[in-house]
Order: C-alpha cells, then sequence, then structure tokens
C-alpha cells in the first residue's frame, strides 16, 4: 500500500489508460490528480473512482496543456496539495489530418500532433519538475508503439509516430538529468489498447482481428495491462529501473 501522502498527477485521466490508472493509484492510497481539456469528463471520472473507494481520492483539474499560462495555474493548484511523487503524461491523440491538400494543411495536423503528444508532457513536466520527490520521484511518459515502428497513411503521415517518437529522445535526457536526485524516468510504448478513444471509431472488427494477429499473445492489451505497468514504475521497487523505452504490447515489437 502507498503511503496517504502521495500526490501522483495523471495527465488525460477522465478516459481510457489515464482514468485506469488514476484509478489504480488512488486504489493504491495515492492522492491523484486527473488533469487534461475536457472539464465534464474529469469531473465524472474522478466522481466515479471515489464512490467505489469511498474516499476522495481523485482530483479534477481542467487545463489545456498546451497553454503555457494554463499549465502554470494547474501547477500552482497541484502545489497546494504537497510534493508530486508520480507524474504520469498520458495525455495524447492521434489527430486526423485537415481538410484540403497542400504544405499547409500538413503542417497544421503535423503542428496539432507535436502539441498533443509531445508540447503537453514537455510544459507540464516542467511545470511541475521543482515539485518531485527528492527522492523517490517517479516520472512516466506514455508513448506507442508507433514510434518503434513507424506510421503513416491515414493517420496524419506518420506525424503521431514522430511525436511519440520525440519522448523517448527527451526521456534519456531527463533521466541522466533526474537520476543524481533520485527521480527516475521511464517510457511506456504501448501497442494496441482496447476500450480507448484514440482510433475514434476506426477500430472495426477486422481492425481489431488485424491486431490481435500481430501479438505473440493471441489478444489486444487493456488499460489495466498499462495500469499494472505504471503501478510497479511508480512503487519503490522500481527504483533501479531509468532511461528505459518499455514496449507493452504482446509481442507485436520485440525488444530492441
Amino acid at each position: 500500500m502507498i503511503n496517504d501522502s502521495r500526490v501522483s498527477v495523471v495527465s488525460g485521466g477522465g478516459t481510457g489508460i489515464g482514468r485506469e490508472v488514476a484509478r489504480t493509484l488512488a486504489g493504491d492510497g495515492d492522492r491523484v490528480v486527473v488533469i487534461g481539456r475536457r472539464a465534464g469528463l474529469l469531473e465524472r471520472a474522478a466522481e466515479e473512482i471515489n464512490r467505489e473507494l469511498g474516499a476522495r481520492r481523485v482530483i479534477p483539474v481542467a487545463a489545456d496543456l498546451t497553454d503555457p499560462a494554463q499549465v502554470r495555474r494547474a501547477a500552482d493548484r497541484i502545489a497546494e496539495l504537497g510534493t508530486v511523487g508520480v507524474l504520469v503524461n498520458n495525455a495524447g491523440a492521434i489527430i486526423t489530418p485537415s481538410a484540403g491538400e497542400g504544405l499547409e494543411a500538413l503542417a497544421d495536423a503535423w503542428r496539432r500532433d507535436l502539441d498533443t503528444n509531445l508540447i503537453t508532457a514537455v510544459l507540464l513536466t516542467n511545470a511541475l519538475l521543482g515539485r518531485l520527490s527528492r527522492p523517490g520521484g517517479r516520472l512516466i511518459l506514455v508513448s506507442s508503439a508507433a514510434a518503434q515502428r513507424g506510421g503513416a497513411g491515414a493517420h496524419s503521415a506518420g506525424s503521431y509516430a514522430a511525436a511519440k517518437a520525440a519522448l523517448h529522445g527527451w526521456a534519456f535526457g531527463l533521466a541522466r538529468q533526474l537520476g543524481p536526485d533520485g527521480i527516475t524516468v521511464n517510457v511506456l510504448a504501448p501497442g494496441y489498447i482496447r476500450d480507448t478513444d484514440i482510433f475514434d471509431g476506426q477500430d472495426t472488427p477486422e481492425f481489431v482481428a488485424a491486431k490481435v494477429a500481430d501479438t505473440l499473445v493471441g489478444r489486444t492489451g487493456t488499460p489495466a495491462d498499462v495500469a499494472a505497468a505504471v503501478r510497479y514504475l511508480a512503487s519503490p521497487d522500481a527504483g533501479y529501473l531509468t532511461g528505459q523505452i518499455i514496449g507493452l504490447n504482446g509481442g507485436a515489437v520485440l525488444g530492441r
């Protein structure tokens, strides 16, 4: 059981993976801030988890994490709770390319994917960096198997994969920077995870079957699979694990 005083922050915590991570950490005793731009989803997730646990452990904080001013205000609110023990940068999405053709539309799609999947993590991490527990802090970035195998075609011509891959190089630098302070930095790169809205209705039976066939274990991943990995990375037992990209993909992408 985690100490009741530990504060965890989960971006994109209103749905899917982020919600399950928040539920898991709160169930272990953390006070969990779920943060993202959709206030209604955050409030609903917090209410449901708190009701399930019979305690007010999840706190919603609405903020557009691409906006420095909103991130700064959110960080100030989080600071009122105390030192941050765990930061899970989970916010992200696949941005559908803008309608139209040409370099302008391409640039717009790439900038939105970089903002959503990279800049959100950069701003929130830097806003909270001075508030992370020293020693013992845990910084976890949620990437994607697309960052390891590439992505193109219908999904922003590879901008999602490129944005997630940028997290990897950044995480290596953070691990070197924060290691002497006793803070670990690791990246989770999930494969296909069901019960999330990242594919926005494109997960037809045929699509899911193809994803399952791509694995070695013969099944899709679940938000609970990701939450279990986060739980370990956030635990005292993971104090010697840092600077790593951890593929959580059922063997669809083998270790490198």
